[in-house]
C-alpha cells in the first residue's frame, strides 16, 4: 500500500527464481550484487534465506507514464502492463496516453487544462474517446477523438475545476481513454494550495530539490518529507516562515506557531498584509528550547520534534506541519596545560563535559553497556582541539594492516566530525576522521591510525591532516580502549566560529572478523546524521579567537578521483566488456580508434604474452584476473596506431594462480577521447 495515496506502487516478489541465474531467487541475486560493493563493507553479507515465506517484496513508485496502465493492479507483472505486456481488456501495445496539467498547484474553485495526449502504435485506434475521473465535487470534460492514425498522435485539452470547498493537499486526477472496446488509464496529480501558504525556511539541499523538481517537471515528487530545522538544547534560533499568496485577490492575516511543551516562542502569532497575488514574503520567529533536559533522539527513539505552523487569510486558513531536530550542546573549556597525547586522560588535563555516545545510531542494539558504550571529553589548547574517547567493547573486530587504514566503518572505530562554521550544508565543508585503535601492525607495535572520510580533503592521515596526532591504549584482556585525539585547527576548511562550532562523535562496533560492522553509537545520533552536519551536536570555545589570516568561507573540497576511475577497476572493466556499456560513464572510443585482440593471450616462460591493436594513441591498462582478483598488471602508453605484442610478467603467485578459468581483462583510453573494455581467457 502507498504512503501517500496518490502515488503508484508496484511490488515485485523478491523470491522468484531468475532464469539466467541458475535458479536462484531473485533476492539471492540482489544479494550477491551487493556484496560487490566491497568498498562500503558489503563483503559479508550472508546469503538470503530460501523459505520463501521470508521474502518480501521490491517496491517501485511509478514518477510518471506515458502508456496506459491498471491502477492498483496486484499482478507480479503489473509494473511493466502497457509498456511490455498488454494488460486485461487494454489498449494494444505501442498505444502512448499521457496527461500533461497547466498547473500543479491550485486553488480551491479554480479551474485548470488538462491536455491529453494519445499516440496509436502500429495499429489505429478506432473511434476513441477520453475523459477525466475526477473526485467528487470536481468537474472535467470529456472528448471525442475519431480514429487516431497508426504512428500518429492526437491531442485534446479538457477543462478541469476543483471545488469551492475542496480540501487542500495531493489528489489523483484519472484520464481514460476508449477504443474498440477497449480502456486504458493513466493518472496525474494535483495539489490543492491555500490562498495564502505558510512553509518552514527549507535546508539548502531541500530548496535546490524543489527546485529541480520543479524545472525537470516531476512537481509531485517535490513536498513528500516533513520539513525540519534544528536547535540545541537549551538554545534559541531564528525561525522563518515564508508566505506565498496562491489566490487572485490582495490577502492579509496572521502566522503563529504552535510548539509542543519545553518549547517557547517570541511571540503568538505576527502579522503580513496587502500580500499581492503571486507575491512572497516572510515572517521570522525567536525559538527557544525552554525545557534543556528534554530526551534527545536515537534509533530507538527517532527524532523529530512535531510542530504546525498556521497561517491566515481573508480566505480562511491553512496548516503546515513541521518538525524540530533537537540535538545536543557542549561547552569545550580551554585546557591550563595542554594534554600530553598519550592515549590516558591526566589530571587537569579535561575539564570539560562529559560527552555520551552510547545513544544507538544504526545497526543492532549493544547487547549490555560491556558490548557498546562509550564517551569523551573535548578540551582545547593554543590552536588546536584534543579529544580523550573511553570505548567499552566485549570482542575486537578485525584487525586491519596499517596499509589498509580506510573505511572505517568496518570494523571497531571511531569518528570525529567538526563543521567549522556550524552552516555547512554537506560535509564536503567539514573536517571528519575516522581512527582505527590498532593495526596489524606487530614491528611498530600496532599503532591507531587514521584517516579523513567523506569530507573537504579525504585521504591518509599523513596527507590530509599533517600535525594530527592519535595515540590509544588497548586493554589486555580486552573490554574496550581509548583513544586521545590532537586536531590542529588549521586543518579544518575554514577559520572555527567559537560560538557555533558543529561536533560529533561516532563509535563503530564489530563483533566478527569479517570486516563488517553491526553497531553505530554516538553523541548526536538521527538517521543519516553522518552526512547531515545540520544534526551535528553544537560546540562553544569560550576565549578561542582564530588567526586573523584564518579564511572564514570553507575552501573548496579536494576530492582524489583516481578511485572513481573505471579504467583503473579489473571489476568494471570485466563487467563493460559484458554488458556493453562504456566505462565510467564515458563514451566509446569511435569507430578506428580503439583497440581489440589480435593473438589471444597465452602464457610464455616470461608470463602471459598476447597482441593488441590500437587505432591511435592512447593508454592500454592490462590485468590478470584470476580467482577474483589481480594477479598482475601493466600499463602500457601507445604514441600512435599499432600492433604490438604486450607481455604482462608473472610473479611466483601469479603464476601459481593462472588456470583454466584466468581472464585478461583490458580498459583502452584513446587519447581522441572515449573508452574500449574488452576481455579474454588464457589461452594454455
Amino acid at each position: 500500500m502507498a504512503a501517500n495515496p496518490t502515488d503508484d506502487v508496484f511490488g515485485v516478489w523478491s523470491g522468484t527464481p531468475s532464469p539466467r541465474n541458475a535458479g536462484k531467487s531473485w533476492a539471492q541475486v540482489e544479494r550477491e550484487a551487493q556484496r560487490e560493493y566491497v568498498s562500503q563493507g558489503w563483503g559479508g553479507f550472508p546469503d538470503m534465506p530460501t523459505d520463501p515465506a521470508l521474502l518480501g517484496c521490491d517496491r517501485f513508485t511509478q514518477i510518471a507514464s506515458r502508456v496506459p496502465f491498471r491502477r492498483g493492479a496486484t499482478s507480479t507483472t503489473a509494473m511493466v502492463e502497457g509498456a511490455l505486456i498488454r494488460p486485461p481488456g487494454g489498449m494494444p501495445l505501442g498505444t502512448e496516453l499521457r496527461l500533461e496539467a497547466s498547473r500543479f498547484d491550485v486553488t480551491a474553485g479554480s479551474s485548470f487544462t488538462v491536455t491529453v495526449r494519445v499516440r496509436a502504435g502500429d495499429r489505429a485506434l478506432p473511434g476513441a474517446r477520453v475523459g477525466m475521473t475526477v473526485p467528487p465535487g470536481w468537474r472535467a470534460g470529456q472528448a471525442r477523438l475519431g480514429t487516431v492514425a497508426a504512428g500518429r498522435e492526437a491531442s485534446v485539452r479538457l477543462t478541469v475545476t476543483a471545488p469551492a470547498n475542496a480540501a487542500t493537499g495531493r489528489v489523483s486526477l484519472g484520464g481514460t481513454l476508449r477504443s474498440g472496446g477497449r480502456v486504458g488509464r493513466t493518472t496525474l496529480v494535483a495539489n490543492v494550495v491555500p490562498a495564502v501558504s505558510g512553509t518552514l525556511q527549507r535546508l539548502p539541499q531541500v530548496s535546490q530539490f524543489e527546485t529541480w523538481v520543479r524545472d525537470l517537471g516531476v512537481r509531485d515528487l517535490g513536498g513528500l518529507v516533513r520539513p525540519v530545522l534544528s536547535i540545541g538544547q537549551g538554545e534559541t534560533r531564528a525561525l522563518r516562515v515564508d508566505l506565498r499568496n496562491n489566490s487572485a485577490v490582495r490577502q492579509s492575516g496572521t502566522v503563529a506557531l504552535t510548539l509542543p511543551a519545553g518549547f517557547a516562542v517570541d511571540a503568538a502569532s505576527k502579522p503580513y498584509a496587502d500580500l499581492a497575488p503571486g507575491s512572497t514574503t516572510s515572517v521570522t520567529f525567536a525559538v527557544t528550547n525552554s525545557d534543556p533536559t528534554l530526551p534527545l533522539p536515537n534509533a530507538d527513539r527517532p527524532g523529530d520534534i512535531a510542530f504546525a505552523i498556521v497561517t491566515t487569510s481573508t480566505s480562511g486558513s491553512s496548516t503546515e506541519n513541521a518538525g524540530l531536530n533537537l540535538v545536543p550542546v557542549t561547552t569545550v573549556p580551554q585546557a591550563a596545560v595542554a594534554p600530553t597525547v598519550d592515549g590516558v586522560e591526566g589530571a587537569g588535563e579535561y575539564g570539560g563535559s562529559l560527552l555520551d555516545l552510547t545513544p544507538r545510531w544504526e545497526g543492532q542494539p549493544c547487547t549490555s553497556v560491556a558490548d557498546c558504550s562509550g564517551s569523551a571529553k573535548v578540551t582545547w589548547s593554543d590552536d588546536a582541539l584534543f579529544f580523550h574517547v573511553k570505548v567499552t567493547d566485549d570482542v575486537l573486530g578485525t584487525v586491519l594492516s596499517a596499509a589498509d587504514c580506510k573505511r572505517h566503518w568496518r570494523t571497531d572505530s571511531v569518528e570525529i566530525a567538526l563543521d567549522p562554521r556550524g552552516t555547512s550544508e554537506n560535509t564536503s565543508t567539514t573536517f571528519k576522521t575516522g581512527i582505527f585503535p590498532v593495526t596489524a601492525d606487530p614491528a611498530n607495535g600496532n599503532p591507531p591510525c587514521f584517516q579523513r572520510d567523506a569530507d573537504n580533503r579525504q585521504g591518509p592521515g599523513a596527507q590530509t591532516a599533517p600535525g594530527m596526532e592519535v595515540r590509544s591504549v588497548v586493554t589486555s584482556p580486552y573490554t574496550g580502549y581509548a583513544l586521545e585525539v590532537k586536531i590542529p585547527l588549521a586543518l579544518l576548511p575554514a577559520a572555527v566560529d567559537p560560538a557555533r562550532l558543529g561536533l560529533n562523535i561516532f563509535i563503530y562496533d564489530s563483533d566478527t572478523q569479517d570486516k563488517t560492522g553491526q553497531t553505530r553509537i554516538g553523541w548526536s545520533t538521527f538517521n543519516g546524521v553522518q552526512g547531515d552536519p545540520y544534526r551535528w551536536g553544537h560546540a562553544t570555545l569560550p576565549g578561542y579567537t582564530p588567526p586573523a589570516d584564518r579564511r572564514t568561507t570553507p575552501a573548496d573540497p579536494v576530492i582524489p578521483l583516481t578511485a572513481l576511475r573505471s579504467v583503473d577497476s579489473p571489476q568494471s572493466i570485466l563487467q563493460a566488456a559484458w554488458d556493453g556499456v562504456a566505462l565510467g560513464g564515458d563514451r566509446h572510443a569511435r569507430q578506428g580508434r580503439t583497440a581489440w585482440f589480435t593473438a589471444s593471450p597465452r602464457l610464455t616462460p616470461r608470463g602471459l604474452g598476447m597482441r593488441i591493436g590500437t587505432g591511435g594513441a592512447g593508454t592500454l591498462r592490462v590485468f590478470v584476473w584470476a580467482g577474483g582478483r589481480t594477479v598482475a598488471s601493466r600499463t602500457v602508453s601507445i604514441g600512435s596506431r599499432a600492433n604490438r605484442p604486450i607481455t604482462v610478467p608473472l610473479s611466483g603467485e601469479g603464476w601459481a594462480s593462472v588456470g583454466a578459468d584466468t581472464l585478461v581483462l583490458v580498459a583502452w583510453e584513446s587519447r581522441a577521447g572515449g573508452t574500449t573494455a574488452f576481455a579474454s581467457l588464457v589461452t594454455p
